[in-house]
């Protein structure tokens, strides 16, 4: 059937492609004909003439029929003409390789680039727009768009896999040249310019992405490199390459403009410092303090630096995409050691193995030189990859690096990422998620005891911990004090997880999505218990995380447990004795004594007064307010026939009627607090999340008194009991002294 040129004389012929339809049918019959592609049969659809060096091929109506296709408005058209192309380059027929990857059909490659740059500006509009109108529509459309991306992105990859020699540089240079250097870099700014440029946060969620599926060593240590050069030299790219660039597509950017006026004020003054004391060498130690000025614009800062300062001053979405490009390069595995080195985010096991194996084959014996800080990055030829990047970023693409000397400053460069971590867990404005992200980065730093990190580290960290420390001893007397220790222990678990996990919890995508105003505010008034424990959680999170840092630091493993004490088997209220209340505590139909029950008249209905006997019990860190029925047969026994949680009970006697006992009923459990599960639980009846009220009479005032003096100390000595539990995991500024002393 392939021979004779009857398929491409269907292949060639002219189509009225007006009906839709007919198009559909003429893609799937090309898509088809791929599939049945191999070496032998190729051969039948090509047209070849002899050259010196062999057959090479100068016609082949399949693909180049395909690739005006590829960047249909159809996705599906898209996709078949995709899978097509793969069937080609995967066949493995040299003259066919040769034929892809010369002019004029090499172009389809930089055109693939081009269309991906589109989708990219693209992203941003709808990342902007969700800024500004937050919803889940928003948010939908930006996981179509991810997900398109993330797509291209695996279809590069699928190509290179293919194996052709010339694809995976052709697909690098057009990355660098038309994505990287004059769109993604040139946007580490706070605010695009204008609407063929790109904000900070998209750009750099863009970086993570093409490192973490394109998979090719010299586009990912390149990158790595131009982090070493300043924003001006990628802004100068921008202009100079896309200034009126039209691509063989029909895509056509306008002139871009790039004001380096417009960037942050913070970055502009802000200076990186790191200070470097009791550092270790050969034969004594010293203390030095090395300051990185840099007082004019911001664009005179290396990128490198600017990802930092986003750390120190940014907001959230800048601090969790620094961190997620932070991460990126760490997990990929194509970046040579050196460049992690240079960017000071080595991990500490990997300069160990590195030293010892220089050290294995001659460059070392000592065994304090082998581990001496000093000595990790200035050996002989160390630093050769990274060299020649920045060579060859200077010599293809005209780029320089702002400071010359890379290999000298990389102990400078490890301890302003330390410095920057540390201060961004004293930072009281960014989330506890992204917190743990960060906690996540320090935990690759530095998985032992290291001199980097240092006393100022330390002392930094305890005045963060002292400070969110004292904010949780006020949760003791909270809403949700009875949920306390169960919060605590749980998210202990989950930070424990989170930071000694081999990946972060959260993917990159994750920097796209605004910080949304929490629902349970938008909802529920501000003094709202729901609000309460949605806040409660928030502090939880932030105190684990670093109660864990600072054990972490001091070279400890960190317990599966928090260090807390068990219930007392002495129950400390009387009440709780007196009623005979067991372990598990109240329930409706449980039978009690009503010894110090006070009776009491309530109505759930209108107009259905009901009588009961009002008591609140406390046992161990749960406490209740019981109403309960007298049984008629039995004197002084009642029984259970409503439960409310004690804590966060507010009990207050009515203003207007001394003998009115007024409550406030929060939900028993806490609702489901996690991002992922709160859009389902958005659907529930906003009715459900207003806490209750009940109002208590009674039959005279010091009755009323008397209840409310009952749920005042019972509601004390629960707290009491949370506190007492907890005082070991509120005591490690003591444990952390005898370490350091």
């Amino acid at each position: 059937m392939f021979s004779n040129e009857h398929i491409n004389y269907l292949i060639t012929y002219t189509f009225n492609f007006r009906n839709e339809e007919l198009l559909s049918y003429y893609i799937s019959f090309l898509r088809a004909i791929s599939g049945k592609l191999n070496k032998n049969t190729i051969s039948l659809l090509v047209k070849t003439q002899n050259q010196y060096l062999g057959d090479e091929v100068v016609s082949f109506p399949l693909y180049v029929e395909a690739i005006r296709y590829a960047f249909h408005e159809e996705n599906m058209i898209r996709t078949a003409i995709r899978a097509l192309t793969l069937n080609v380059y995967h066949v493995g027929d040299e003259s066919v390789n040769r034929y892809v990857t010369t002019t004029p059909h090499a172009a389809y490659f930089s055109n693939l680039v081009t269309f991906f740059r589109k989708q990219c500006i693209n992203l941003n509009r709808l990342v902007s727009d969700a800024s500004k109108n937050p919803g889940s529509e928003s948010i939908s459309s930006i996981l179509v768009a991810v997900d398109e991306i993330e797509d291209n992105l695996y279809y590069f990859s699928d190509v290179i896999s293919a194996g052709i020699p010339d694809v995976g540089r052709l697909i690098t240079d057009n990355i660098l040249q038309y994505l990287i250097f004059p769109l993604l870099l040139p946007s580490l700014r706070i605010e695009a310019v204008n609407e063929t440029q790109i904000n900070a946060v998209t750009s750099m969620y863009l970086l993570c992405c093409v490192l973490r599926i394109v998979k090719i060593k010299d586009l990912a240590n390149t990158v790595a490199a131009s982090l070493f050069c300043p924003l001006e030299a990628f802004i100068k790219i921008s202009e100079t390459k896309l200034n009126g660039y039209i691509s063989g597509h029909g895509f056509t950017h306008e002139t871009e403009q790039s004001d380096s006026d417009n960037l942050d004020a913070k970055l502009e003054s802000r200076s990186l410092e790191a200070t470097i004391s009791n550092l270790p060498s050969s034969s004594q130690s010293h203390e030095e303090d090395v300051t990185l000025q840099h007082s004019s614009s911001s664009s005179s800062l290396a990128l490198r630096e600017v990802l930092l300062s986003y750390v120190n001053n940014g907001d959230d979405m800048l601090v969790l995409g620094s961190l997620s490009i932070m991460a990126t390069l760490l997990q990929t595995k194509e970046l040579d050691e050196s460049m992690l080195d240079a960017l000071g985010i080595l991990p500490q096991r990997k300069q160990h193995k590195k030293l010892l194996l220089q050290s294995l084959v001659g460059e070392g014996s000592d065994e304090e030189q082998l581990f001496s800080p000093e000595s990790s990055s200035i050996r002989d030829g160390f630093n050769s990859e990274l060299d020649r990047y920045l060579q060859k970023l200077k010599e293809q693409y005209g780029v320089l690096c702002s400071c010359p000397e890379v290999a000298a400053c990389t102990r400078v460069h490890r301890f302003q990422v330390l410095d920057a971590l540390v201060n961004l867990f004293c930072r009281s404005n960014i989330s506890a998620e992204t917190l743990w992200d960060g906690g996540w980065a320090l935990r690759q730093l530095l998985p032992y005891n290291e001199t980097e990190f240092n006393s100022h580290h330390l002392e930094l960290l305890k005045d963060s911990y002292r400070n969110c420390t004292s904010t949780l001893l006020l949760e003791v007397k909270g809403f949700w004090q009875d949920l306390l220790i169960t919060v605590l222990c749980d998210e202990w678990r989950k930070c424990k997880r989170a930071i000694e996990a081999s990946s972060p919890r959260r993917e990159p995508k994750y920097v796209l999505f605004p910080l949304q105003k929490s629902y349970f505010e938008e909802v529920s008034p501000g003094d709202s218990s729901i609000v309460a424990g949605e806040r409660m959680c928030e502090l939880v999170k932030v105190f684990v995380l670093l109660h864990q840092l600072q054990i972490f630091s001091l070279g400890r493993a960190l317990p599966d447990q928090p260090p807390i004490l068990p219930p007392s088997d002495v129950p400390q209220s009387f009440r709780a004795k007196a009623t005979g209340l067991d372990v598990l505590g109240p329930k409706p139909g449980t039978e009690l004594t009503l010894d110090d029950a006070v009776p009491c008249r309530i109505s759930f209905e209108r107009g259905k007064e009901r009588h009961f006997h009002f008591l609140a019990v406390s046992l161990g860190t749960s406490g209740w307010i019981l109403l309960a029925e007298e049984l008629p047969l039995k004197q002084n026994y009642g029984v259970v026939r409503v439960t409310a949680p004690l804590a966060g009970s507010k009990p207050r006697i009515d203003d207007k009627h001394a003998r009115w006992l007024q409550l406030r009923i929060r939900p028993s459990t806490l609702p489901p607090l996690d991002p992922d599960q709160t859009a389902t639980y958005s659907q529930v009846n906003k009715k459900a999340l207003v806490d209750g009220r009940w109002t208590l009479a009674f039959s005279n005032e010091y009755t009323c008194k008397s209840a409310l003096s009952m749920i005042l100390e019972e509601t004390n000595l629960q707290s009491n009991e949370v506190e007492r539990r907890i005082r070991p995991l509120l005591d490690l500024e003591r444990d952390v002294n005898s370490s350091t002393s």
